[in-house]
């Protein structure tokens, strides 16, 4: 937190990407050569903390998690996704209302949950991420926050969690509130045609738990009309990153911890973006403290 002689704390804010496992990221990011099972080891050099994508896909195994505890440094931290099982639960790609968040998902949450443990004090939060949904899937907000409501109320309290949601009308004082009530992280997601983070911080209160929580997803269909190589940067979002770095600072301010992860859909590089924005957020950070 800001120290009382004001100074601002640039330790509260961790920067870290989408996943770790593009190889694509062999020679912009990764040295020549480096093999997959290395990816890790050399990532945690450059960053502090990382999002798992694959649990989205599959509770992992014991040992795939043991390993990421032995490449990493005990400073470290991973924010993992819940399952898709848990938050989709449709076998396409429309999800499944009677399912998704019901006591039917709960064993594996439960399987989820025990996994994740393992990685002990390197485990930050844990993202429930879901999709877009029709009216067909939840008529109202409100429906779909009573499921959320009842799903949180049931999970184990040892352990930090994160809500994102792609309805941009659903993002709202309401759901802010049910967040806060639980202790959870209402999640800022640049992405599509959801609302910059600094939109919605001037109709409420963004902070509904000790920590705060950035995705930079971008636009998935923009961008794979332009690349499916993610090497280099493609597009260019300064000026929504410099948005974020300003975000950032007045984070800090508040004395939040925030941790913000990049994906490569985001400009086309997300090591490249992440640095940048890191470089943008240190340079407004000193301009605030001068």
């Amino acid at each position: 937190m800001a120290s009382p002689q004001g100074k601002l704390d640039p330790g509260l804010v961790r920067f870290g990407t989408a996943s770790f496992s593009s190889k694509d990221w062999v020679g912009p990011f990764y040295p020549d050569g480096t093999r997959p099972a290395e990816f890790l080891t050399y990532y945690a050099k450059h960053f502090d903390t990382v999002e798992v994508d694959a649990t989205y896909y599959a509770v992992p195994d014991a040992k795939v998690v043991d390993g990421w505890v032995a490449k990493t440094p005990d400073t470290f931290r991973f924010a993992a996704k819940f399952p898709r099982t848990i938050v989709h639960a449709g076998g396409g790609p429309m999800p499944d209302a009677d399912v998704l968040l019901t006591e039917a998902t709960y064993p594996e949450r439960d399987d989820f949950l025990d996994v994740m443990s393992r990685l002990g004090d390197r485990l930050g939060v844990l993202l429930l991420q879901f999709p877009y949904f029709s009216r067909n899937a939840f008529a109202t907000e409100g429906d779909f926050l009573e499921r959320l409501d009842e799903f949180l109320t049931d999970l184990p309290a040892d352990f930090q969690y994160a809500v994102e949601i792609r309805n941009r009308a659903w993002i709202s004082p309401d759901f802010a509130h049910l967040c806060r009530s639980h202790d959870a992280t209402m999640v800022l997601v640049d992405q599509g045609r959801m609302p910059h983070g600094d939109e919605v911080e001037e109709k409420f209160d963004v902070v509904t738990s000790d920590l705060a929580y950035v995705r930079l997803l971008g636009d998935r269909k923009e961008i794979e009309a332009i690349t499916q190589q993610w090497d280099v940067e493609v597009i260019d979002r300064r000026e929504r990153l410099q948005r974020w770095a300003n975000f950032l600072v007045r984070s800090v301010r508040r004395g939040v911890p925030t941790v913000v992860y990049v994906n490569n859909h985001y400009a086309g590089h997300a090591p490249t973006t992440t640095r940048r924005l890191q470089e943008m957020f240190d340079a407004s950070l000193q301009k605030n403290a001068d």
